[in-house]
């Protein structure tokens, strides 16, 4: 007797996606085989590989970004299972079948799982997150930083901007202006670098205005979410302080 074949397992997914900008979003179901070891980004090469969805139909390949595939460089943000997240590495199997992947909706819907992540660019932006060497001459070897510092600056440092604190954030939408947890991070950052506090004044400055650190409202789910585990809120309570610090100095002298 011939023997039977075993089923080949399959992997569900139901994507929300959206076609264009200014078009209404819309599920689709895909059903791909299994292989061991695969992440959302496989699956979704799959899909790309044979875009065939469930019902059997020929569509459009599903878009989305990514790049290191390392969870370094934050491209491959979106919501799995309604959990924002980087989908390199998230592991098909440890996620509840069918996996639900939807873009992240603090952000402006380019195509399907593609965003534009403007809004958190502008805000590093705001807050001058950058050591202002304009690299024109040789400034000799820069000051050095206590190794202590140093420790506690590198977990800031790791920040990818992936965009994922700020839709976790419940006051991060399209009815505030806030810059959100990642920028106000950066503050803290480059404030303790010897070179970057020389701008500090101006970053707090920013953190002072309309949309700044005042717009957070402590719900700390920036700091649960976060993929690096950044202290976020220990970053914003610092700069909670040096604002009002700031604050104070300013009315004394003027």
């Amino acid at each position: 007797m011939a023997e039977t074949a075993a089923p080949v397992k399959k992997i569900k997914l139901v994507v929300t996606r959206q076609d264009e900008p200014t078009s209404k979003p819309y599920t689709e179901e895909f059903e791909i085989p299994y292989r061991p070891g695969m992440n959302v980004i496989s699956a979704l090469m799959e899909i790309q590989r044979n875009p065939v969805n469930a019902k059997g139909d020929h569509t459009a390949p599903v878009c989305w970004e990514s790049n290191c595939l390392e969870e370094v460089c934050g491209a491959c943000s979106m919501v799995i299972n309604g959990k924002p997240r980087q989908a390199c590495a998230a592991l098909v199997d440890k996620l509840e079948q069918p996996i639900r992947v939807e873009p992240m909706r603090t952000f402006p819907v380019v195509r399907d799982l593609v965003i534009d992540r403007s809004r958190m660019f502008n805000a590093l932006k705001r807050v001058k997150a950058w050591i202002p060497i304009d690299g024109t001459y040789d400034l000799g070897p820069g000051p050095r930083m206590a190794e202590q510092k140093r420790q506690w600056a590198y977990e800031l440092s790791k920040c990818m901007t992936c965009g994922v604190c700020l839709e976790a954030c419940p006051n991060v939408n399209e009815k505030t202006d806030f810059i959100g947890p990642a920028a106000i991070s950066q503050v803290r950052l480059f404030n303790a670098h010897p070179t970057g506090a020389l701008n500090a004044d101006e970053r707090l400055e920013a953190l002072m205005e309309d949309g700044g650190i005042e717009g957070c409202g402590n719900s700390q789910n920036c700091v649960r979410s976060c993929p690096k585990g950044i202290p976020l809120t220990t970053s914003i309570a610092e700069m909670n302080k040096q604002t009002t610090k700031h604050m104070f100095k300013r009315w004394l002298t003027v």
